[in-house]
């Protein structure tokens, strides 16, 4: 069967609704993976698309056995999210990472499915039995994707809450996820459209880091900290955590700036140097707060934006644990 071809709906950023409307809205665990549309046309074929509309089926060859899971000749078109599980069940963005460029390389992507196989994560049809359905609201779409009862050993339609939602987004919290998406249940859906619809709120966690050099920026910024490198204590030395270029307004990066300035030395203070060209080392006594979102397995900071220095907090006390 020729399946429509449909761009995935889009999430805005935001946060909880009104305590007043929380009954007017699902919540769902967000997931950190690669946003992806499964045509499955009923004949045990599957074909993955990204959210760009890239053919990606060919980087996840062991997502094929989803099309057995429905029954022959029912053709559907889902939405859901690629993902890699860690040790606690949670999805891990830089795992995933050295499979999302393997559309081109179908051996390879074979040999990585058989070490670690990916997950996905199905949260919505937008199509089945030769009907469309995103003029239809999330509360039916979402009872046809339960009928299909999708639950398998690389896939799995994770469980949605009708209302709670300041307690939906405290366990996401409190168990380490990546956030909530909120939904409203009366919403169409809406193809290709970053919508209001559909909210996504990230956990974000602050972390204390020791500045160990800057990159000049570009442009406007130039004489300026375009960014900074970042490192905290661990086993005796300063490790680099990745940097940061964000959360600064003009004032504030002037400061930076002089006090950099003031702080240069020759040597990377780093105890590897940072993988970076142009970088201007300084005295490692700068502390400073940022925001980030996750830690990668290789324990840089992903996402991070500058919150403020900390000139209360000695370099020594910006320690991490990277087990």
């Amino acid at each position: 069967m020729d399946l429509p071809r449909i761009a995935p709906m889009l999430a805005t950023p935001g946060t909880l609704p009104p305590p007043a409307r929380d009954e007017e809205w699902a919540y769902e665990t967000k997931q950190d993976g690669q946003r992806a549309m499964f045509y499955l046309p009923g004949d045990g074929t599957l074909l993955l698309r990204s959210r760009s509309g890239e053919d990606i089926t060919a980087a996840y060859p062991e997502l094929a056995p989803l099309a057995a899971a429905l029954p022959p000749g029912l053709a559907a078109v889902l939405d859901g999210e690629i993902v890699m599980l860690d040790e606690r069940g949670h999805s891990d963005f830089a795992r995933l990472q050295p499979r999302m460029g393997l559309r081109g390389s179908p051996a390879r992507a074979r040999q990585l499915a058989a070490r670690d196989p990916v997950h996905a994560v199905l949260f919505d049809v937008v199509h089945l039995r030769g009907r469309l359905l995103t003029a239809r609201p999330w509360t039916d779409r979402r009872h046809e994707l339960e009928q299909l009862s999708l639950h398998g050993p690389a896939w799995s339609t994770p469980g949605a809450v009708v209302g709670h939602g300041e307690t939906a987004l405290r366990a996401t919290r409190e168990h380490g996820l990546e956030g909530l998406v909120c939904k409203r249940i009366a919403s169409r859906y809406e193809p290709g459209v970053r919508s209001r619809n559909w909210i996504k709120i990230r956990n974000m966690r602050t972390a204390d880091v020791v500045i160990g050099g800057w990159l000049p920026g570009a442009g406007r910024l130039s004489g300026l900290p375009g960014s900074v490198l970042m490192g905290q204590r661990h086993a005796g030395g300063l490790r680099y955590v990745g940097s940061v270029g964000t959360g600064w307004s003009e004032p504030e990066r002037a400061a930076l700036a002089r006090l950099l300035h003031l702080a240069e030395i020759d040597e990377c203070p780093f105890t590897e140097v940072p993988p970076v060209a142009g970088a201007h080392w300084v005295l490692p006594r700068l502390v400073g707060e940022v925001r980030y979102s996750t830690r990668t397995q290789a324990g840089m900071l992903r996402q991070p934006s500058w919150l403020r220095l900390r000139p209360d907090l000695a370099p020594e006390e910006s320690s991490a644990d990277f087990e």
